[in-house]
């Protein structure tokens, strides 16, 4: 999932229970496009690889994660940045409030993908 803050999810996909995390974050990046301008990209360590910093670069944004302690050339983060990724660990957060979501009632990817939806309609009108 890609968010904008706690409240805004700007993108998500489902991936397979098995699969690493990052191939899909790597393919939501890619749908996102170029930017305009640089924009920070707080990221979780299972997108700490270089082929995930290396697409974000060249898609303008700025990758803030955290270096793996077995690298052997780290890199320098943004640390105060780093802390607001709680941010949209709020939204997930939140997301798993709704019973459906977190034990994954729908079986068909397409029913889940439309509740997931659901939920967050529902949950941007609650600021209205």
């Amino acid at each position: 999932m890609v968010a904008a803050d706690d409240r805004t999810a700007v993108a998500f996909s489902l991936s397979p229970g098995q699969a690493h995390d990052a191939p899909a974050g790597r393919v939501l990046l890619e749908r996102l496009g170029a930017l305009t301008r640089p924009v920070h990209l707080l990221m979780d360590r299972a997108y700490e690889g270089n082929k995930t910093r290396q697409l974000a670069l060249d898609l303008g944004y700025i990758p803030v994660v955290p270096p793996s302690s077995r690298r052997l050339d780290p890199w320098e983060y943004d640390r105060a940045m780093y802390r607001r990724r709680n941010e949209v660990e709020r939204l997930f957060r939140r997301l798993k409030g709704y019973r459906r979501i977190f034990s994954r009632f729908e079986k068909l990817d397409l029913m889940f993908i439309g509740f997931v939806n659901f939920v967050l309609v529902m949950d941007g009108l609650r600021l209205c």
